[in-house]
């Protein structure tokens, strides 16, 4: 799976967009999104969601499927 810097770049620039039209449109300072594509800031989720709603992808697109998908959930034990 790829790291979210990489696929916050590759939406990026699926969008066509440059780092600083997607701080205009996110409100994330385009600082910022140098950081996060270059793997030196680690960003909070109210970022992520800032930035998903700007490229219009899913959190789920952006970070990743969770651990696990597709496996039993975690702390239950439910039979058949």
């Amino acid at each position: 799976m790829l790291p979210m810097q990489t696929r916050l770049k590759e939406w990026r620039e699926k969008r066509g967009l440059s780092l600083r039209k997607l701080g205009e449109l996110s409100g994330v300072h385009y600082v910022s999104l140098i950081k996060l594509e270059a793997g030196r800031l680690d960003p909070q989720l109210s970022t992520l969601l800032k930035l998903c709603r700007a490229l219009d992808i899913t959190l789920n697109q952006l970070v990743g499927e969770p651990r696990g998908k597709g496996g039993r959930s975690h702390g239950t034990n439910a039979k058949g």
